[in-house]
């Protein structure tokens, strides 16, 4: 006699022995068990998310390649992408779970690319992928996001009428007033008008904490106004000529003036028990800047010179004279210390870059226009330019390798003025066509919040 240990199928299938238990069979359900690419048809809502401004819509393609680096060895070192479809190069057809008749073992004499002590978790393949370029080239708007008038603004290469607070708010001279523009609001404020005195400004610079700000005037004066109060606080004489240049150094504000000099004094005393003259340029004094650590003061003139100052000498610590034209055009770079960029008119038109640590010169460009103004990213190691002569634009450079990421236009004449807004990401020009422009052209980085936990032990290495 002889017992079945299985019953016969009910559905009418093959009547095979599978051991002591039924199992059904799952093979139409026709699981996969492979990685893929899908098709744009089949994307997820994440990667159907309109992109930024910026390009950032692709990292998924590079998180995916990075698992198939870790999970299926595919040794993809680089994405490339399509228009059409966001696929990943080099994609494997490599089974997830499979049986391998090799085990990788580390050894030290086999140069294994995976080392027991290694400090990173990932292969070199997926270190490689990481640190390669990636991300496309970023997209800054070409039109200006806001134009406001600004009749009265004068077309004079040697003056400094525009700066942007720390507070947000935009102050321009306009031939004898002072406006201010709020930024959050967009409200339109005179603070004053000197056409009574008989005199016009010549240049503007805020208070770094926002609340002061300095005037220059054509006859000399350095005016010093609270604008919360709307009030004059008081007037620094000293000057003989015409103040086109300002710069704020904590409470003590320097002036340089037509008269050839740089005046410095601290508003909190008295005029002549805090002066400080400085003396070096043989024509108008056009450009000043104070290095970010208040160290280093650069002084550019239409003596085509640029110097360098600090604060136990009343001579120049540094010249340099490798321009040909005028120099107003003048930069601190604040990511590394001690780099300082400078631009000439229009018989120069170069931007030039000096190392003041060691005092020797490091790089050049050509731009084939009048230099007007520089300004350094606070998130990137970028700088803008603006022009004149005969080009009236605005390049945005990437430094060392000084390629150019855009080139704005829109100015019908050259671009004299420049200011950054406080968050670093927007910039403001002015030009001889009477408008000043709102322009995006920095991106803000992420933050980087650091771990406060005690076993992050390279974080606490001083």
């Amino acid at each position: 006699m002889s017992w079945s240990l299985l019953p016969s199928s009910p559905l009418g299938s093959s009547p095979r022995k599978h051991g002591d238990r039924y199992i059904p069979s799952r093979s139409g359900a026709n699981w996969s068990l492979h990685f893929y690419s899908m098709d744009d048809s089949t994307s997820s809502p994440r990667q159907k998310q309109k992109e930024d401004p910026w390009g950032n819509g692709k990292e998924d393609s590079i998180y995916s390649a990075l698992l198939r680096n870790e999970l299926l060895e595919a040794e993809i070192q680089t994405v490339q992408y399509r228009k059409a479809e966001n696929q990943t190069a080099g994609t494997p057809t490599k089974n997830l779970f499979t049986y391998s008749p090799i085990t990788k073992r580390w050894r030290p004499d086999d140069g294994s690319e995976i080392a027991p002590y290694a400090l990173s978790p990932i292969s070199n393949k997926s270190q490689t992928l990481l640190l390669s370029q990636q991300k496309p080239t970023k997209k800054i708007p070409q039109v200006p996001f806001k134009v406001l008038e600004a009749s009265g603004l004068r077309d004079d290469f040697y003056l400094n009428l525009l700066d942007w607070s720390s507070l947000n708010i935009v102050a321009v001279g306009l031939s004898t007033c002072v406006y201010l523009w709020s930024a959050y609001t967009s409200q339109v404020t005179r603070l004053f008008d000197l056409c009574d005195e008989g005199d016009s400004v010549t240049s503007v610079g805020w208070y770094e904490r926002g609340n002061l700000l300095a005037v220059g005037t054509q006859r000399g004066f350095v005016q010093i106004w609270d604008v919360d109060a709307e009030k004059k606080v008081s007037t620094l004489e000293g000057h003989k000529a015409r103040v086109g240049a300002l710069a704020w150094h904590a409470d003590q504000i320097s002036s340089g003036s037509r008269d050839t000099r740089i005046l410095q004094r601290d508003i909190r005393a008295l005029p002549l028990q805090s002066q400080r003259w400085l003396q070096g340029h043989k024509q108008e004094v056009c450009g000043l800047k104070w290095s970010p650590d208040h160290q280093l003061l650069a002084s550019g003139g239409n003596d085509n010179k640029l110097l360098v100052w600090n604060h136990s000498n009343l001579r120049p610590v540094q010249q340099y004279a490798n321009h040909k034209a005028a120099v107003k055009a003048i930069a601190w770079s604040p990511h590394q210390h001690g780099l300082l960029a400078s631009g000439g008119g229009s018989a120069d038109r170069c931007i030039r870059f000096w190392n003041t640590l060691t005092g020797q010169p490091l790089q050049r460009i050509d731009t084939g226009a009048q230099v007007c103004n520089l300004a350094w990213s606070r998130h990137g190691n970028e700088l803008v330019s603006t022009h004149g002569y005969a080009e009236n634009q605005i390049v945005v450079w990437k430094y060392p390798s000084l390629t150019q990421v855009a080139k704005l236009t829109g100015h019908l004449y050259r671009v004299l003025y420049l200011a950054v807004s406080p968050d670093g990401q927007s910039i403001v020009t002015g030009a001889g066509d009477k408008t000043l422009r709102f322009w995006n052209v920095f991106r803000k980085a992420r933050s980087q919040k650091e771990s406060g936990s005690a076993l992050s032990l390279f974080t606490r290495i001083r």
